[in-house]
């Protein structure tokens, strides 16, 4: 590449670009797949923590190494990635993969959310930011070599002049307004928690007349709450119950084709039937025309980065944030030792957390012939939709972790279906992949595994996304040997023809 020039961009669809990401599925032997799956690009506010300027100075700045193009804000763009496993049907699942990035983006404007990039200026921003309600096309930049002028535009706060700290703004984001939040944006965003748990409480009631949940603050003086600013794990709880919430509420206005008798009234005697509160964000209706009593799960990813450097760069830094409900798992694997490392733990009845928070509400629960514990027939004690379990405790509130991940520390980043997960462990999962040359080839591969050692051929889905360290995914610890004996093992016992009669 000439050093004349100072751009060069190449936009490739990340479902493409089997290098950096790859997703497979499979129905197994079930009738048909209900699990669904979503990647892309979202539009709101950086979260990533900011890299020290020396770092920034020395690691970043050398040329020929890959930038991510920037969002509306100014910002890096921010990566989002989901699985969704339904069960009843797959109107849930598929609403999720359509709408929820929506109700993320909308969330996060309604919280005044700002970003973690731009530091507080003398001066407000004028105007409304234009808000893209629906995914972006899935596009990244890959091969591009940047000048030092514009990274440093982008990466290096500028000085203070007369004791005002500017917005740091890069090049390609000179016309966007200074992302700042508007007068009053905290406490509107106090207020709409508490609206939705109001609304939950009347329309639902049951477990959620006392409900509290996390990352909210619901005191009823706004001036008594903590000064704190509203961050990303607030805008996430609230657009997943949010989500919910319309679900429910859209199916519940609707005929029940098991029981038309009784489609007109109420789930409970407080129940407050009405429309949801506006239109999904691609403004289509919410399920299909009659009652959907099924649900699905929801692990989502986003990544954030401080710099134009991508995340699967091996010199970036980037911040993780998974927000999850039921059983469906992300991991990741860790560079130096070769280890998966779990993001999420299975939303079950059983477990001791889930335990705790539902038996308040849930007399008993049920343990079928595999010894699992079921509430109202439910494997997982959260989940989207389930309408008929909602006043048990049958919860939306995702569980929301937050992770660094350092230059080349993770190899990459795995989300299942409990397909996969419920079949195969943590281990075997990231040995499969360390295997592969390709995220593509991995998420086949894992798939094809596990529909192979499968004795209930539930639907499976794997999503793979390549991070920095994904050139040495097989020098840490025992490589892909770890688990291979075993994984040998399994599929020799799953193409003995006697498997079935034992």
């Amino acid at each position: 590449m000439p050093s004349t020039r100072d751009l060069t961009v190449v936009r490739i669809p990340l479902r493409s670009a089997k290098h950096h990401f790859g997703v497979a599925e499979s129905r197994g032997s079930r009738a048909y797949n209900e699990d669904a799956n979503q990647a892309g690009t979202i539009d709101m506010p950086a979260f990533a923590k900011r890299t020290p300027i020396s770092l920034v100075r020395s690691a970043m700045k050398k040329s020929g190494e890959g930038t991510s193009a920037d969002s509306p804000y100014g910002d890096p763009q921010i990566f989002y990635f989901g699985v969704f496993d339904g069960h009843g049907g797959t109107q849930c699942s598929d609403f999720l993969r359509d709408e929820l990035h929506g109700y993320i983006e909308e969330a996060a404007a309604e919280f005044g959310l700002k970003s973690s990039l731009r530091t507080k200026t003398g001066r407000k921003a004028t105007g409304d930011i234009k808000q893209n309600s629906a995914i972006q096309p899935i596009l990244n930049k890959l091969n591009i070599k940047a000048s030092k002028e514009a990274q440093e535009k982008a990466s290096v706060p500028q000085p203070e002049e007369n004791g005002v700290t500017e917005d740091v703004e890069n090049s390609e984001a000179a016309n966007v307004a200074p992302l700042a939040a508007t007068e009053g944006s905290r406490e509107r965003a106090l207020k709409l928690q508490r609206d939705l748990v109001h609304e939950y409480k009347n329309t639902i009631g049951g477990y959620f007349r006392r409900f509290n949940p996390p990352h909210f603050n619901l005191s009823r003086d706004v001036s008594d709450a903590p000064e704190t600013p509203i961050g990303v794990e607030a805008v996430l709880s609230y657009a997943f119950l949010r989500a919910d919430l319309d679900f429910v509420a859209a199916q519940a206005q609707k005929r029940d084709p098991d029981d038309p008798y009784v489609s007109d009234a109420a789930l409970n005697k407080d129940e407050i039937l009405g429309k949801p509160h506006h239109m999904p964000p691609s403004g289509h209706g919410i399920g299909g025309h009659t009652r959907f009593k099924g649900g699905s799960t929801a692990s989502v990813a986003l990544i954030s980065t401080p710099t134009p450097a991508p995340f699967w760069h091996p010199a970036a830094a980037s911040t993780l944030i998974v927000g999850h409900v039921g059983d469906t798992r992300i991991l990741l694997c860790e560079t130096a030792t070769g280890l998966a490392k779990p993001l999420t733990s299975d939303h079950h009845p059983g477990t001791p957390t889930e335990s705790h928070r539902l038996r308040r509400f849930a007399t008993s629960f049920v343990t079928d012939s595999f010894g699992e514990e079921r509430i109202q027939g439910l494997a997982n004690s959260r989940a989207f939709g389930d309408i008929g379990s909602k006043r048990l405790g049958v919860s939306a509130e995702p569980e929301i972790t937050r992770t660094e991940l350092g230059p080349a520390q993770y190899s990459f980043l795995v989300l299942t279906s409990d397909g996969v997960s419920g079949t195969l462990s943590d281990q075997e999962i990231v040995d499969v992949i360390k295997e592969a040359k390709t995220p593509e080839q991995g998420s086949k591969d894992v798939v094809s595994y596990a529909t192979e050692v499968s004795t209930n051929g539930d639907n499976a889905t794997c999503l793979v996304v390549r991070l920095g360290g994904w050139e040495r995914r097989s020098e840490g610890g025992l490589g892909s040997l770890g688990t291979k004996e075993m994984r040998d093992y399994r599929r020799n016992e799953a193409l003995d023809p006697r498997r079935g009669m034992r």
